[in-house]
């Protein structure tokens, strides 16, 4: 007879927070906030600094919308989101949504903007096929977050990219870890009880991405109850965001 008990998870290791600059990549609108908004909140209330870029605009997101009506919506809504977290410069690289391709201008281009802002940690999502083998990811977020990881390197080689250089961007060495949130590999969290209102105000600044999506993901509070509870059974608090630590130094 088998045994069918099921071990648990181990507990989540606490993430450092003794850095000051991060700077977040991202494919789409949206995906800082499905779990990791709440901790921006966390670390800009430290007086941290942390800035965002959209890989896309999140254009093809919304079914009901042409995408060149629904493109300057969601960059709105973005730009507010992360003005409720604390965050004040949002950018965007304009590569379209839906079909964003790993490759050496995606590296370029990141390894651009991580020369520019200069930060200690850099924060992606999920780049990893699923999330734990249950629920596939999405293509844009695994080219993203892997061109991300491989950017960071990038930033700090001056014989890669010598155009960068050229352009007045210097050479970046000074990213410690790259974090990945929503990772079915994350064994780090840190502890959003008292920003978690602010996570979910956040998200649900995306008003339009959200009536458009429907479906249990279009519940702010909810969905992030679930994510948040989940995380913080393993941190010992009552709510979290978990991530992937991959260290670079």
């Amino acid at each position: 007879m088998s045994d069918t008990t099921e071990q648990a998870p181990p507990p989540y290791q606490a993430l450092d927070e003794d850095w000051e600059t991060a700077l977040a990549v991202v494919a789409h609108p949206d995906d800082m906030e499905y779990g990791a908004a709440a901790a921006v909140a966390r670390w800009t209330g430290q007086g941290k600094r942390i800035s965002y870029l959209m890989v896309t605009s999140g254009e093809a997101g919304i079914d009901g919308m042409d995408p060149e009506q629904c493109r300057p919506v969601r960059e709105r809504e973005q730009v507010e989101s992360a003005r409720i977290v604390g965050v004040d410069t949002v950018e965007f690289l304009a590569y379209p949504d839906g079909v964003v391709e790993y490759g050496l201008p995606l590296r370029r281009d990141l390894a651009r903007a991580i020369r520019r802002h200069r930060p200690d940690i850099v924060i992606t999502t999920n780049f990893r096929d699923t999330y734990g083998g249950v629920f596939p990811n999405q293509a844009d977020h695994i080219a993203v977050g892997r061109a991300t990881l491989d950017a960071v390197r990038d930033a700090g080689n001056r014989w890669v990219f010598r155009e960068l250089t050229a352009e007045g961007h210097q050479p970046w060495n000074g990213v410690r870890q790259l974090w990945a949130a929503g990772s079915p590999d994350g064994l780090h969290a840190v502890d959003t009880t008292d920003t978690f209102a602010a996570g979910v105000a956040s998200l649900e600044a995306h008003r339009a991405y959200l009536d458009g999506l429907g479906g249990e993901m279009a519940d702010a509070a909810e969905f992030l109850e679930g994510m948040g509870r989940a995380a913080g059974s393993r941190l010992g608090t009552r709510y979290a965001a978990a991530f992937e630590v991959l260290n670079l130094r």
